[in-house]
């Protein structure tokens, strides 16, 4: 399965929060639309961070009261990690592991087009082999 498949039964709208917004914005954004994460982009195509609950949360010890009032840009994540529509899922589950991540910008031709959770993988991949079992179990009972 790829990312596109996924995207495709998801929807590919993203949500994005600015570089400049306060952390106080990002919070409302995460909590009115349940999410985990927010990628920063100041035009809606480009990827910029990414900001997660974790990022903010963990900020608290070092920023207390003022936290609020800090800007997405002092906190999130830089230096991304991305896959591309094409990308294959049990190459991300490696990637996610790897690097120690819940979420994955889908970027093509540099524009941002989709994201992919932690939770999106494992559903696809879960898909995947009950599909795989459903078809063993009907070859050996005799049904192929």
């Amino acid at each position: 399965m790829t990312v596109k498949a996924i995207l495709d039964a998801k929807g590919s709208q993203v949500a994005t929060t600015r570089s400049d917004a306060t952390i106080e914005v990002a919070l409302r954004k995460l909590k009115l639309g349940n999410f985990g994460a927010l990628v920063v982009s100041d035009d809606g195509e480009t990827v910029r961070g990414i900001i997660s609950e974790r990022d903010i949360v963990r900020a608290m010890v070092d920023h207390g009261g003022d936290l609020l009032a800090t800007k997405v840009a002092d906190l999130m994540t830089r230096e991304v990690q991305t896959c591309r529509p094409e990308d294959k899922v049990k190459d991300l589950m490696a990637v996610m592991t790897r690097h120690r991540i819940r979420h994955l910008p889908v970027v093509k031709d540099g524009i941002l087009c989709g994201l992919i959770s932690i939770g999106d993988v494992v559903k696809s991949r879960v898909d995947e082999l009950e599909t795989e079992t459903s078809v063993l179990r009907d070859y050996i009972v005799g049904r192929a």
